[in-house]
């Protein structure tokens, strides 16, 4: 349980503490297998899994990032405050497709946020096993609500005491503190806590750590040096090594694997729960854990001697229990597999491919089989110098089948020789890279197995080039680890900077609107349809000499975009360090650049199209309304969609006879269909109203236009006649909302008269006719239902804000 959240020295370890009480207990209180809580960072928007219970870290990384405004269920969560209930698979799929892509096993899963006060620190989650619908979790949710309302309001008070220094101190930057879930059954003596203070130099323990340590409390001296003695007798100094490192703020690679007096393996890690300055009196308190799988079972013993290999890991992936034949086909001795990550012990195993099983093993609680290919020279063989003859035998086959059965508790795998492979075996291709595109001691990043299904899903729901280059920067960059984009569109024979992230101010501007015969990669990738790749900075000047450099160290990705053979534009990407490009990372890059330049062309055609709408829309609006002495008239259109902006929403003042008309619509939909419709609507309301027709037959004819025209659209409208000498109003309607009414004495009230049916639907509709006498000084206010709906609001709350909004108007010079 390695705090890794660092503040520039030491580790919030209180912090951490409560994290993974709330995390443990709430994977209980659900009924779920494992979970987690996510934290916010101290990058604004960006949140961090800061503990994982009951799963293993490296293989859940590529989700340890999320922006708060992702299409992912914890992002809503923290975003909306709002429960997000998803029981399965099928409904996490309907709500949330690219996570459902991105994880496509079955399992359900909750999410609650941790707020504290008026903060909303992040979010708790549990994934559970599959439920037919949400009644049957509802229980669980209500006992995680009351562990998220506890926890928010510890971490308020944490925050409260550390308000006097820099930044948020309830944040998490780091790696997630990865820690076993309350486990169903589980052997005498597994763990025991421990703390150790340098300043007084005493070791103080739970309940548990005399007994896993085998001595009476009577008998411990309560030191660090009789600590280290007991708890592995042969590498104390080891121990000894690194208690002093935790507490002078460097902790070392932990856990750190000992050895008890029997040579069974034990594991010990260590955090510090201090921050600030070192103290001058040995350093940080130390904080720790000691974890010993115990010794073999009778249910062990007999699996020595199965014909078959058998190994069992824990669910964070630690080789708990492994037989002779399992070793042998591993092709590791059995003391350098117990005690480790599989992926640490079997290093060939680390590939995609088998880690997507064990994910769907560990998330859907369900059975999975495959077949692996083994390496032809197993690396261990020739550093150990065995005999050929020996190796020959322990790898006479090239395929081993491969089971594994998970319980609540672990995971138990069988391993066998296989000369036939059923199905499609698993490639070895292992991606090695970190979160910052480097090495990752083995941990292989997920990035082609899953980001092209996930991209693909996110761009089908942008719209705008804006939108489509945040897309790319949410879920393509962190996928291989980079830190800035640029994205340029081509216009002309120019290429124009789109959309750019990360680099320092001002130095892309050079490079906006370079011709195609410049020799630039951003150009040259274009032009000749292939992407580039530079592993380091000095590997892109020596191709271009005397190019502008933003950074003197990192690697440069240069994408062409592509749709169709049709040229769109050019994408950059820029990581913070050096790094290789393996192929199969190079093949989904380029392959992931035709999926953008696709969007970007549907994108920037969206965008003529909106140019288009908001001319026409702009050209059909009244540029100025008809006067009155007696009347004074206020009119403002506000897009309230995304992406196109433009509607069929109009609205006008027209002279009719010796009084006014006012008139308000609402065309269906969204574009130059729509506008087109609008403007047809309006010329024939407002020659009605000219004629100073009745309100009844304006709506009547301007149905019946409506249903002429055909256009597959229909429409609602309010058509008020007014009378300024007498302040009688006369209105009908057709579908739409009833208009507001404030009196001069400042109450409000709507004015809910009959209507009709929408206009374009019933030729054979009729629209009734209401009257009312308006005071002097009021005001009368119409209105779209776009002002006042909201998703999951109802309508009449939001036309109840807007009456609360005009009634604080002011005086009668005041318009909404």
């Amino acid at each position: 349980m390695t705090g890794s959240a660092e503040r520039e020295k030491g580790t919030p370890g209180r912090l951490a503490e409560l994290l993974i009480d709330a995390s443990t207990e709430a994977v209980d209180a659900a009924g779920g297998h494992s979970g987690g809580v996510y934290l916010r960072s101290s990058t604004p928007g960006l949140l961090r899994l800061a503990v994982l219970a009951g799963l293993p870290g490296p293989l859940f990384r590529p989700w340890g990032r999320l922006h708060a405004d992702s299409k992912f269920p914890v992002a809503d969560a923290y975003r909306l405050g709002v429960h997000v209930v998803l029981p399965n698979a099928t409904e996490t799929m309907r709500r949330y497709p690219q996570f459902a892509a991105s994880l496509p096993f079955q399992f359900g899963s909750l999410y609650v946020p941790v707020i504290g006060g008026s903060t909303t620190y992040g979010v708790l989650t549990v994934l559970r096993p599959s439920a037919p619908d949400a009644t049957e979790v509802l229980c669980g949710l209500d006992r995680m609500t009351r562990l998220a309302e506890e926890l928010g309001g510890a971490l308020a008070d944490l925050e409260d005491e550390h308000k006097d220094e820099d930044g948020p101190y309830v944040a998490w930057d780091g790696e997630a503190v990865c820690v076993q879930a309350a486990a169903t059954h589980r052997p005498e003596r597994r763990m025991a806590r421990f703390a150790w203070d340098p300043a007084t130099a005493l070791v103080t323990g739970d309940r548990s750590l005399h007994a896993l340590l085998g001595v009476e409390p009577a008998e411990f001296p309560g030191t660090a040096q009789a600590l280290a003695d007991v708890v592995a007798p042969g590498d104390a100094y080891q121990v000894m090594a690194a208690l002093r490192a935790t507490a002078a703020g460097k902790p070392p690679p932990l856990p750190l694997r000992v050895r008890t007096a029997d040579g069974s393996v034990r594991l010990l890690d260590l955090w510090t729960p201090a921050t600030g300055p070192l103290p001058p009196d040995g350093g940080y308190p130390v904080s720790g854990v000691v974890i010993e799988p115990g010794p073999a079972s009778e249910g062990d013993s007999a699996a020595d001697l199965l014909p078959d290999g058998v190994f069992c890991l824990d669910r964070l992936g630690l080789v708990t229990y492994a037989n002779p034949r399992a070793a042998q086909l591993l092709g590791r001795p059995r003391e350098e597999l117990l005690g480790r990550p599989l992926w640490e012990g079997v290093p060939w195993l680390n590939q995609i491919g088998c880690e997507d099983q064990l994910r769907g093993a560990l998330l859907s609680l369900g059975p999975v089989h495959f077949h692996v290919r083994r390496p032809d020279e197993p690396e261990q063989e020739q550093r150990e110098g065995r005999s050929e003859g020996r190796a020959q035998e322990s790898y006479a086959s090239d395929w081993l089948a491969m089971a594994v059965h998970p319980g609540r508790d672990g995971l138990t795998c069988t391993v066998a020789p296989s000369t036939r492979v059923a199905g499609s075996p698993l490639p070895l291709v292992p991606v090695h890279a970190d979160g910052d595109g480097g090495p990752a001691n083995g941990v292989t990043s997920l990035a082609p197995l899953y980001r092209p299904i996930v991209l693909a899903i996110a761009l089908t729901e942008a719209v705008t080039a804006r939108q489509v280059s945040a897309v790319v920067m949410k879920e393509l960059l962190p996928a291989f680890g980079g830190r800035r984009l640029a994205i340029y569109l081509l216009q002309e024979r120019h290429l124009y900077l789109a959309w750019e992230t990360g680099f320092p101010q001002g130095f892309l501007a050079p490079f906006d609107g370079v011709g195609l015969d410049t020799r630039l990669p951003g150009v040259e990738t274009l032009t000749t349809g292939r992407p580039l790749f530079f592993d380091s900075m000095q590997q892109l000047a020596d191709a271009y000499p005397g190019i502008p450099l933003d950074a003197e160290v990192g690697a440069r990705a240069f994408l062409p975009l592509i749709a169709s053979g049709r040229p769109v534009g050019s994408a950059i990407l820029g990581f913070d360090r050096s790094r290789s490009f393996s192929s199969e990372e190079r093949a989904v890059l380029t392959a992931l650049a035709g999926l953008i330049a696709h969007a970007m062309e549907k994108a920037q055609r969206y965008d003529s199209e909106a140019a288009l709408a908001r001319g026409l829309q702009q050209a059909l609006l009244p540029r100025r309304l008809s006067a009155h002495p007696q009347v004074e008239t206020a009119g403002r259109y506000l897009p309230g969609t995304q992406g196109m902006e433009v509607g069929g929403d109009w609205y006008d003042v027209v002279e009719a006879g010796d009084g006014l008309a006012l008139v308000i619509g609402d065309v269906q939909g969204h574009g130059v269909q729509a506008a087109a419709t609008m403007g047809q609507l309006r010329s024939a309301v407002r020659a009605f109203a000219l004629g100073d027709r009745p309100p009844d037959e304006v709506m009547s004819g301007t149905n019946h236009l409506l249903i002429d025209l055909d256009p597959g659209q229909f429409a609602s409208c309010c058509y008020l006649r007014l009378d300024p000498a007498s302040g009688l109003v006369r209105v009908a309607r057709a579908g739409h909302p009833p208009p507001l009414i404030r009196t001069p004495d400042g109450r409000t009230r709507v004015w809910d008269i009959p209507g009709g049916v929408v206009l374009g639907v019933d030729p054979h509709a009729q629209y009734p006719v209401a009257e009312l006498q308006l005071e002097p000084d009021s005001i009368l206010a119409l209105y779209t239902d776009g002002l006042v709906e909201r998703p999951g609001v109802d309508i009449d709350d939001g036309i109840a804000a807007l009456r609360v909004a005009l009634a604080k108007a002011g005086g009668p010079a005041a318009r909404p």
